[in-house]
């Protein structure tokens, strides 16, 4: 198993994002009071993040497998997500089929880190 670490630069805005927007679900931050650490679960994905404000945040790509990343796009937007309109990245506005034969969509989070939901 590997557990993507995520590096954040706003713990309070990755965790609204990532529960509120992408379906995560919170099981523990470190600490409590004022977290720098989480640890977030969705379905048997596991996530953790870590606060670092010092510019290292938003630097990564995560690939989440999905068996409809349509279905998966259209529940994300109807919790708040705002696809962005980017010329040369049509596969952030929605989901796309990929010349590689997958379908999916790229999901920017506050930070800049980006989800791919790719279904096979």
């Amino acid at each position: 198993m590997l557990i993507p670490v995520l590096i954040v630069r706003d713990m309070a805005e990755a965790l609204t994002f990532l529960t509120q927007v992408l379906d995560f679900d919170l099981v523990r931050s470190f600490p409590a009071e004022a977290p720098f650490y989480a640890l977030l679960n969705r379905g048997t994905d596991e996530l953790h993040i870590n606060l670092t404000p010092d510019g290292r945040y938003g630097r990564a790509s995560i690939i989440v497998l999905c068996d409809d990343v349509d279905g998966l796009f259209a529940s994300f937007t109807a919790r708040g997500l705002v696809a962005p309109t980017r010329a040369n990245s049509p596969v952030h506005e929605g989901p796309l089929d990929q010349t590689w034969g997958t379908r999916e969509v790229y999901i920017d989070d506050p930070s800049g880190n980006t989800f791919i939901f790719q279904q096979r």
